[in-house]
C-alpha cells in the first residue's frame, strides 16, 4: 500500500491538534482535543504529560477516522509543542512540579512566570551563552524553571530522572528513544548548536560553565543525561519509529517513522516561509526579507539569516534551529490573542455581545468589526476611531525587544462608558497596540541587518480581517496568508515527511508543501501617517510608565 500521507501533531497551550496532509501539503483531515491546565497560584501554570499524550492519541485517532485512512498509508509522523518543561522520575513516570504536590501536574507551561527571581539572577551572571538569547534570558525558558525547582521543590529535584522540552517528551514517548531536538535545546536551554560536538551522535555542545555559574552544575553529570545527551536535527528519523505501545495508542502501524520534533512557533515558520512569491522560490538571501508571524495566545516572530545577527532583547541567533544552515532570530509578544480576548470579555456587556453573536450566527469578532464599520462611516478610515485611545500591550510583560517580564499594560483615553460601541473601540485600540509591538520588533531586526518587508502570518488572528489590516498598515509590510491556514500543523507534518524519506531535507519539503494564499498590501498616505503618530505614542507610553515606576521606587 502506497504511503502518501504524513501526520503533524501540535501540542498548543490549550489543546492538542492532529493534522493529516498529503505529501504535497494538502490537508486531508484534522482534529482537536482540549488539554487540562492548572493555575495553583498567581503566575503558576501547569499541565499533565499523561493528559497531553492521551489527548494527542485521541486527536490522531479522530483525524484518521475523518480521513478514512488505513494506517499503512501513513509515511511519517512528527510533533511540535510549546516550550513547556516536563519532569519525569527515574522510571519515566510523571513527577510533580506543583506546590500541590500532585505528580499528575508535572509540566511547567511556557507562560508560567514563577521563576522571575531566578531569571534575574541568571541574567546578572552575564554569561557568554546569554549572547545567543538576545542578551537577556526569559522566565519562559528552561534554566530558570529548573533553578526554581531546585530551590523550591527539593524532593522533586532529588528524584527527577529526566527533564524534557515538551516536543522532545512527545518523541520520547512515541519511540522510547531519548533524542532531543536541536531546535528545543538551542532555543530554550542555551545549547550551542554551532559548536563542534564532543559526541559522535550529537550536533553542537553544552557549556558546562553556564550551568555551574547558576548553581545547576549537577545537571552536567553523565554528559548531561537528565537534559539531553543525544541532540539531533529536526526531521531526522528517530530509532525504529513508533513503538508497539505508541502505535496502539495512536491507531497507527508500529515502526512508522517519527521525525525529531520542533517548537510550535518554529513549525509555523516551516509551514510558510518556503512559499513561492511572484513565481520565485526563496533563496537564503531573499529569506532575510521574510518574517513568519505565528499568532495564538501569544505571537512569535521568526526570521532567518545567513550570518548570526545579535539583537539585544530578541532571542537568538540560534544556529539551525528552524531552517538548516541558517541562523534563527525569534521575537515574541507574550500576550496577543489572549489580550484581545481580555479587552472584550473583561467588559460586563460581553455576555450580551455573545448572545448577539450567537443569534446572528457570527463570532464576537465579526460583530465588533461590523460595529467599527458603522462607527467609522463618517471618518477618513476606521483606524482613526482610536485617535485618543492607546494601549501599551505589556499586560504579561514584554518578551521582545524590551525583554522585561515585569512590565505591565497601560491604557489611555478611557471613558465612563461600558457600551458595546465603547468595547469595539477598545478592541481596535488593543489590536493596534499589538501591531505596534510587532512593528517595534521588526524595526529592531531591520536595524541590525535584516530587510524584512513581507510577513507570512498564521494563527487565529489571521482569520480576522481587522487584525490583519491593522498589522499591515501599522508595520508597513505586506502580509501573506498561506494557502494552508494551519501552517503550524503543516510544519510538523513536513518533519514527518522528511523522516519518512519522502524528501531529502527540510528545505526541499518546504518548497513542495508551502503555498501562498491571499496577499494584503499596507495602506499608504494618510493611514500610514496616522499609524506613524500612534507608534510615537506607543513608545512614549513605555517611557512614561518607566517614569512612574521610578517615582514609586523612591
Amino acid at each position: 500500500m502506497k504511503k502518501e500521507f504524513c501526520i503533524g501533531i501540535d501540542v498548543g497551550t490549550g489543546s492538542v491538534r492532529a493534522g493529516i496532509f498529503s505529501l504535497k501539503g494538502k490537508m486531508i483531515s484534522a482534529a482537536t482535543v482540549p488539554i487540562k491546565m492548572w493555575k495553583p497560584q498567581t503566575d503558576f501554570v501547569e499541565q499533565s504529560s499523561d493528559n497531553i499524550w492521551k489527548s494527542a492519541c485521541e486527536a490522531v485517532e479522530t483525524a484518521m477516522k475523518q480521513g478514512k485512512l488505513n494506517p499503512n498509508r501513513i509515511a511519517g509522523v512528527s510533533f511540535d509543542a510549546t516550550c513547556s518543561l516536563v519532569c519525569l522520575d527515574n522510571q519515566n513516570r510523571p513527577l510533580t512540579v506543583s506546590p500541590s504536590g500532585k505528580n499528575e501536574q508535572n509540566v511547567i507551561v511556557w507562560m508560567d512566570h514563577r521563576a522571575i527571581d531566578q531569571v534575574e539572577r541568571i541574567n546578572a551572571t552575564h554569561h557568554k551563552v546569554l549572547k545567543y538569547v538576545g542578551g537577556v534570558m526569559s522566565p519562559e525558558m528552561e534554566p530558570p524553571k529548573l533553578l526554581w525547582l531546585k530551590e523550591n521543590m527539593k524532593s522533586t529535584w532529588k528524584n527527577a530522572g529526566k527533564y524534557f522540552d515538551l516536543a522532545d517528551f512527545m518523541t520520547f514517548r512515541a519511540t522510547g528513544k531519548d533524542v532531543r531536538s536541536l531546535c528545543t535545546v538551542v532555543c530554550k536551554w542555551t545549547y550551542q548548536g554551532h559548536l563542534k560536538s564532543p559526541r559522535p551522535d550529537s550536533i553542537g555542545a553544552w557549556d558546562a560553565s553556564f550551568w555551574k555559574s547558576i548553581g545547576l552544575e549537577d545537571l552536567s553529570k553523565n554528559d548531561f543525561e537528565k537534559i539531553g545527551k543525544c541532540i539531533r536535527p529536526m526531521g531526522e528519523a528517530i530509532g525504529n519509529g513508533l513503538t508497539e505501545k505508541a502505535a496502539a495508542d495512536f491507531g497507527l502501524s508500529p515502526g512508522t517513522p517519527v521525525g525529531v520534533g520542533i517548537i510550535d512557533a518554529h513549525a509555523g515558520g516551516l509551514g510558510m516561509l518556503g512559499a513561492e512569491l511572484n513565481g520565485k522560490k526563496p533563496t537564503p538571501k531573499t529569506l532575510e526579507a521574510r518574517l513568519a508571524l505565528i499568532g495564538g495566545t501569544s505571537t512569535c516572530h521568526m526570521a532567518v539569516s545567513r550570518e548570526p545577527l545579535f539583537i539585544r532583547g530578541i532571542w537568538g541567533p540560534y544556529y539551525s534551529a528552524m531552517i538548516p544552515g541558517m541562523w534563527l532570530t525569534e521575537g515574541g509578544q507574550g500576550a496577543t490573542g489572549s489580550l484581545v480576548d481580555f479587552s472584550i470579555f473583561s467588559n460586563r456587556l460581553s455576555s450580551e455581545l455573545e448572545k448577539e453573536a450567537k443569534k446572528s450566527g457570527k463570532t464576537v469578532y465579526e460583530i465588533l468589526n461590523l460595529k467599527l464599520d458603522e462607527l467609522s462611516k463618517h471618518l477618513p478610515f476606521p483606524a482613526s476611531l482610536t485617535s485618543d485611545r492607546h494601549v501599551l500591550p505589556y499586560h504579561h510583560g514584554n518578551r521582545s525587544p524590551r525583554a522585561n517580564p515585569t512590565l505591565k499594560g497601560v491604557q489611555c483615553g478611557m471613558k465612563l462608558d461600558m457600551s458595546i460601541n465603547e468595547m469595539a473601540q477598545q478592541y481596535l485600540a488593543t489590536i493596534q497596540g499589538i501591531a505596534y509591538g510587532a512593528r517595534h520588533i521588526i524595526e529592531e531586526m531591520n536595524a541590525k541587518g535584516y530587510n524584512i518587508k513581507t510577513l507570512f502570518a498564521c494563527g487565529g488572528g489571521t482569520k480576522n480581517p481587522v487584525f490583519v489590516r491593522e498589522h499591515a498598515d501599522a508595520t508597513g509590510c505586506e502580509i501573506v496568508i498561506p494557502k494552508e491556514p494551519e501552517a503550524v500543523l503543516l510544519g510538523s507534518a513536513i518533519l514527518g515527511a522528511v523522516a519518512s524519506g519522502a524528501y531529502p531535507d527540510i528545505l526541499s519539503a518546504m518548497a513542495y508543501m508551502n503555498q501562498p494564499g491571499k496577499v494584503i498590501q499596507p495602506s499608504k498616505g494618510g493611514i500610514a501617517q496616522y499609524h506613524a503618530k500612534k507608534y510615537q505614542v506607543f513608545k512614549a507610553m513605555y517611557e512614561d510608565f518607566m517614569k512612574y515606576r521610578k517615582i514609586m521606587a523612591m
